[in-house]
């Protein structure tokens, strides 16, 4: 029972409030010597040098630079602003182009802080002054930034394709279709709203300062370059050209390239997206790190023996196993983050998904899909912190959490219905 043990003392810590990092590999060293002793760790170089060389994780760091270099490119305040204006005149049109430009971000950044805040610090306002109710302006923009979670290129795709043992390609184009019906549902919510409850989310006019041939090349300044990234990067993975790693080096690149486009680009900029990258990097790779640690630690120990017997015994075979673990993940993404699920659940869980038959991409995009909620739950939901933070002082936290409330709901719907249908999205 040590093993499992040390891992509610790891999650204890985790809810007092230690660095995630330090608290994996603390609890594993403790608990890791006390049961076996200090040669237990012998081989942790060994594993320390295979992370490192690891060819598929090098996309990790490219891909935060990629996203990273975009924002600081005003795309997203250009995407926005475009896309208000040609959807304007729809009721509902500020919020659905806020989700089509999230969709978009996500497809060419996959950084659901950056996506939030600067939805955050553009769209909200707006909304605002055109007397959107708050709480659904305040749900579609957390809902949308964290598009990024399942749209490729994901970071979450990428750490779950090392993880599980998944070529990476194939999980962004497992994706595609899930994410697609997720960006669907969220627009059918919206327009829904709009028809029965016209108040909440009222037409804009549009810029008549600008005509109409004016207002489309605009908008296509703003739409296509960042939807050619996107198309250049995913397209160069799933025709065969490029590997995962090296598209996002790709996307590195062409974001350099829209900085020049945009005349955005500065040695200064450059500086500031490589140190933010390199923050972002370390960060996630100390976790893994001690990921890696308390993994170790926890086989030797025993614990995934009690856990494989367990889950192997639910009662539904196959189908019971994956309820009670997209439960168990649901509820975790309430306190932890998906980068901790990731490495340390997700590990626990494969060998028995793996005994129990099920498809490993099925479950991969299954996880994805989940622990994009684990952004909108209250009370530790990023997306709501990072939200609450640009907010003007009149939306509460009270709003964003009853605004973030139906787009759970959808999303979890999304998961059921991935969960019992998959070949309606391609997956078996």
């Amino acid at each position: 029972m040590i093993g499992i043990i040390m891992f509610f003392a790891a999650l204890l810590m985790l809810l007092v409030g230690f660095p995630v990092a330090y608290t994996f590999g603390g609890v594993a060293l403790i608990f890791g010597v006390f049961a076996e002793g200090p040669d237990m760790f012998a081989f942790m170089p060994f594993r320390i040098q295979s992370i490192m060389e690891n060819t598929t994780l090098m996309a990790v760091p490219l891909f935060i630079f990629m996203g990273i270099v975009l924002q600081r490119t005003r795309l997203a305040e250009q995407l926005l602003e475009s896309m208000g204006q040609l959807f304007g005149g729809v009721r509902g049109g500020l919020a659905i182009s806020t989700v089509l430009v999230g969709a978009l971000l996500a497809a060419s950044t996959g950084v659901v802080g950056a996506s939030v805040v600067a939805m955050g610090l553009i769209s909200l306002p707006v909304m605002m002054k055109y007397n959107y109710d708050k709480r659904l302006a305040c749900g579609t923009i957390c809902a949308s930034g964290t598009l990024g979670q399942i749209i490729p290129p994901s970071i979450i795709l990428i750490i779950l394709g090392d993880v599980l043992g998944i070529p990476v390609g194939d999980l962004f184009k497992a994706a595609i279709i899930p994410g697609a019906v997720l960006v669907g549902a969220y627009l059918v919510y919206i327009l829904a709203i709009a028809w029965m409850k016209p108040e909440m989310a009222p037409t804009v006019p549009r810029d008549e300062s600008l005509n109409r041939r004016q207002f489309y090349v605009k908008a296509a300044v703003s739409i296509i370059p960042p939807l050619a990234l996107v198309l250049v990067v995913l397209g160069s993975i799933f025709a065969g050209i490029a590997t995962p790693t090296e598209s996002s080096a790709l996307g590195g690149v062409g974001a350099l390239v829209l900085a020049l486009l945009y005349r955005q680009f500065s040695f200064e900029m450059l500086m500031q997206a490589s140190i933010e990258t390199v923050k972002v990097t370390a960060m996630v790779f100390a976790i893994l790190l001690g990921a890696t640690a308390f993994s170790m630690a926890f086989s030797y120990t025993g614990g995934d023996y009690i856990v494989e017997e367990v889950l192997s015994d639910l009662p539904g075979g196959a189908m019971g196993f994956l309820v009670l673990s997209m439960i168990a993940i649901l509820i975790l993404g309430f306190f932890i983050d998906f980068v901790e699920i990731a490495f340390i659940i997700v590990p626990i869980l494969a060998p028995v998904a793996d005994i129990l038959g099920i498809a490993p991409l099925w479950f991969a995009i299954l996880i994805a899909m989940n622990l994009q909620t684990s952004f909108l739950t209250p009370p530790f939901g990023f997306s709501l912190f990072y939200l609450k933070g640009v907010a003007p002082a009149e939306v509460t936290t009270l709003d964003i959490y009853k605004g973030v409330m139906p787009f759970i709901a959808i999303q979890i719907v999304i998961v059921l219905a991935i969960m019992f249908f998959p070949s309606w999205f391609g997956l078996v």
